[in-house]
């Protein structure tokens, strides 16, 4: 242990050291340990502590300021300590500081109690590591958009590794809640409306972070984004086959293809149940059903909120009882219920120490695969300095680490330079692969005078209030947006801003805001719409400023009343159509905006959900045609912004019909996107002859195939969408929902083969008898270039008697892509 002496590994009073074996398992391990306990020594391997949890009410969690308090930090981790929460992300501080004071921090809690058990660090990390100077990637809405688990793996991979340079064990992501209601402020973190596009894309991230040797923690285990109204933490009046058939199977899915080793509970209470108690969700489906063995870690003061806000509890005593029974192995984000409450609770009889156990052997045996019972545990990780400067001292004879994102031969999070380490929390790597997946996830919905890519020699005028503001391109959970301004400090990162990195591309760019993103200022809009009347193309940015509890209008706890653009940015946007001057309205959002006929008399719209700290570049390449866009939307873009928020996940009931005035019907349906390209579908193949309805065996599969042709003169990127129609079924379902996908890039004249090889899994459901079912029955899989423009069909017929299946089943099919060459295309 750098700088700190050995761990002391000398025998406890009874002599057990058995624990300390690395022959043995992670669970034989945990299992020695646990009978050399003291009830006081399990429990506080069942908290956490944030010393830095900041009480004067700009918090970072609900309810913070209440919930907080103060903890002496020499009391609390004098029997060991479970977790340490979030060091690196509650204010900004240089990593190199950050990873001393850590490392201080984890000595006194080996040096204080009696087994020396470090404690296990959890960080957020759902747009990218949240510590000052970390790169910040594209919020959840944009990997969505990109179709692309492959980058969104390697994304994930990158803040893993950064994560674990840091001393990070544990992050709190993905967010694999499938957006419900566009109102509720949460969906930015959303990746989708669609289950599958949730759980393939979600299990992308997971592989990537666990691949990099950092605890993945799957959110909101379950129902949190369909709550009532779309408000935060609010009642969640859900069924029991909405939560089997769409809020379940993307947690399924993280953890059977992703390998997730941490659950999150949702705040959400469901039909009148808080699933912080509910040990039918929480132990009867993850763990018994599932499988799950991993860790179920509270979100920030849930378990406190079975007393104060479901009023299921009568004090903290109850509350913690409830949760350990119903499977909570961790309460965080500080000590709590899980403190005194716990301990007496259990010397009084209320609660069984063998819930205590239970919890105990799960978060032993996680810190045993881990290293934090190993003997040659290192404070400081690997790859950093020994002689890392101490800020205090003003020593920076190791590494000055000022030049965050200087020249270095190795570019890696925490590589060295010269034999000097350096903790790098973005780099030239990072910031690449934030480009890359902004550019693949900006979405062209409209294209009508095909006014884009601008071209060359054009007078252009840039208005709108995002248009120059670098908060513009990041989530609620990017550390500038999370944390708050800290002026002294700077963002710690550069961000171009859309004005910045298109005025580099088009000269003589012309910018005006025109109003602020909130407010009723209308005093800039004259200014605004005589700059766009001066000009021959105005690209016209609004959109929101994500932040937390109101102080946003996007993010956690800033939920929206109905679905039209924040402030005066709608009398904005029809002033500058107002003009006559062709408009490209560009939106950088945390939800779907609702623009009603403003849709149809701009030329060219084109969105992106907060595209991280290179999406300003991105935003200019595509304007600008340098990148082809090739996104597609995660979420539908509604029309009436009064209407009842609906996605496509509906029932013939719940689209249009004669018997209600509201039309739902979208202005972009999910998975629509353009190109500056066109691609021709051809010969839909599936098992049997074209025009006949082939059997499919309840316990077989298909295969289906279409053949995609770029028939345009510039390079481009379809995404073959693969959707299921289930025409008569013994429960309503959806008329259609995406059941595989691929990205096919193509150049000018090239075709490919694409193929699907389909398991009759894939068209399962929660039947009337609360079971998952594959029925017999006819059925369609459609290609289609988004959920409401289909090129072909195969119709099938599925053979055989009802079929249950489980958590077991086939959750996705299988896509080939095969190039054809030009004399084979006919």
């Amino acid at each position: 242990m750098t700088g700190h002496g050995p761990i002391d590994t000398s025998p406890t009073p009874d002599g057990g050291t058995r624990w300390r074996d690395p022959t043995l398992t992670p669970s034989e391990r945990a299992e020695a340990l646990i009978p050399l306990m003291t009830l006081e020594e399990k429990v506080a391997q069942l908290v956490g502590v944030w010393v830095g949890a900041d009480a004067s009410g700009e918090g970072v969690a609900p309810h913070q300021t209440e919930m907080a308090g103060g903890t002496e930090w020499s009391s609390v981790i004098r029997h060991g300590l479970g977790q340490l929460t979030r060091p690196y992300g509650t204010a900004p501080v240089d990593p190199a500081a950050g990873a001393r004071s850590l490392a201080a921090s984890q000595a006194e809690i080996v040096a204080t109690s009696r087994f020396g058990i470090p404690a296990q660090v959890h960080e957020e990390c759902l747009t990218g590591f949240a510590a000052w100077r970390a790169t910040v990637y594209p919020a959840p809405l944009s990997w969505g958009a990109t179709f692309d688990p492959g980058l969104v793996e390697e994304m994930a991979g990158r803040i893993g590794r950064s994560l674990r340079a840091a001393g990070v064990h544990q992050g709190l992501a993905p967010v694999l809640d499938v957006t419900r209601d566009y109102r509720w402020g949460r969906t930015e973190e959303t990746i989708s409306e669609d289950p599958y596009l949730v759980g393939t894309i979600g299990a992308a991230y997971v592989r990537g972070v666990e691949g990099a040797g950092v605890v993945a923690t799957l959110k909101h285990f379950a129902g949190y984004s369909a709550s009532r109204g779309g408000r935060n933490l609010a009642p969640v009046p859900m069924g029991r086959r909405e939560l089997a058939d769409v809020v379940l199977p993307p947690f399924e899915m993280a953890l059977r293809l992703g390998g997730a080793r941490s659950v999150m509970n949702s705040y959400a209470e469901i039909d009148g149940v808080p699933v912080a108690a509910d040990d039918g969700l929480l132990t009867g489906l993850l763990r018994e059903e599932w499988g799950f063995t991993g860790t179920v870690v509270a979100d920030y003061f849930a378990i406190r909120f079975l007393q104060k806000l479901h009023a299921v509890a009568a004090d903290g005593a109850e509350a913690a009882g409830l949760a350990l029974r119903a499977g909570i192995d961790v309460e965080l984000p500080t000590v709590d219920t899980f403190g005194e409450p716990l301990v007496e609770a259990v010397k009084a009889g209320a609660v069984d120490e063998k819930l205590v156990d239970r919890a105990l052997r799960r978060v032993l045996t996680q810190k045993a695969e881990l290293g934090l019972l190993d003997e040659g545990w290192q404070c400081i990780p690997e790859g950093l300095s020994k002689s890392l400067p101490d800020p205090a001292s003003g020593d920076s004879s190791g590494d000055s680490c000022d030049d965050f994102a200087g020249d270095s031969s190795d570019d890696s999070p925490g590589g060295s330079s010269g034999g000097a380490g350096r903790l790098r929390l973005d780099d030239a790597e990072s910031r690449d692969i934030a480009l890359r997946l902004a550019r693949e996830s900006v979405v062209l919905l409209r294209d009508t005078a095909d006014i884009l890519p601008l071209a060359p020699g054009r007078r252009v005028a840039l208005v709108g209030p995002v248009a120059d503001d670098p908060m513009a391109m990041l989530g609620c959970y990017a550390f500038p947006a999370h944390v708050g301004a800290h002026p002294e400090h700077g963002l710690g990162l550069e961000i171009p801003t859309l004005r910045e990195a298109l005025g580099a591309l088009v000269p003589g760019l012309a910018h005006v805001p025109g109003c602020d993103i909130t407010g009723d200022d209308t005093s800039g809009i004259e200014a605004a719409a005589a700059a766009a009347a001066a000009a021959d193309v105005c690209v016209l940015a609004v959109g929101d400023r994500a932040g937390l509890f109101g102080r946003g209008t996007s993010g956690e706890g800033c939920d929206a009343t109905d679905l039209r653009l924040p402030g005066v940015q709608p009398e904005l946007v029809r002033a500058v159509l107002a003009t006559g001057t062709p408009v490209v309205l560009v939106l950088l959002a945390g939800r779907p905006y609702a623009l009603g006929q403003e849709v149809d008399d701009a030329a060219a719209i084109v969105y992106a959900f907060f595209p991280g700290q290179r999406g300003g570049q991105a935003l200019a390449e595509v304007l600008t045609g340098a990148v082809n866009p090739s996104g597609r939307l995660p979420v539908s873009v509604p029309r009436d912004a009064g209407g009842l928020p609906a996605t496509y996940l509906s029932p013939w009931l719940g689209r249009r019909s004669q018997v209600s005035s509201v039309d739902p019907t979208p202005a972009f349906p999910f998975g629509h996107g353009l190109g500056y390209t066109t691609f021709d579908w051809s010969d839909v193949t599936g098992p049997g002859e074209p025009g006949e309805r082939a059997d499919w065996p309840v316990d077989g599969e298909v295969s289906v195939a279409v053949t995609v042709r770029n028939a345009g003169t510039r390079p481009g990127t379809e995404v073959v969408q693969l959707y299921l129609h289930d025409p008569v079924a013994q429960t309503t379902r959806p008329v259609v929902r995406l059941v595989g996908y691929t990205r096919v890039p193509l150049e000018p004249g090239e075709a490919a083969r694409v193929t699907f090889d389909v398991p009759a899994d894939l068209t399962s459901f929660t039947g009337v008898r609360g079971r998952r079912i594959v029925e017999p029955g006819e059925v369609e899989l459609r290609f289609a270039r988004s959920s409401a423009d289909v090129a072909g069909t195969v119709p099938l017929r599925l053979t055989g008697d009802v079929r249950e299946v489980g958590h077991e089943r086939r959750m996705r099919p299988r896509a080939r892509i095969e190039r054809i060459a030009p004399e084979d295309r006919g």
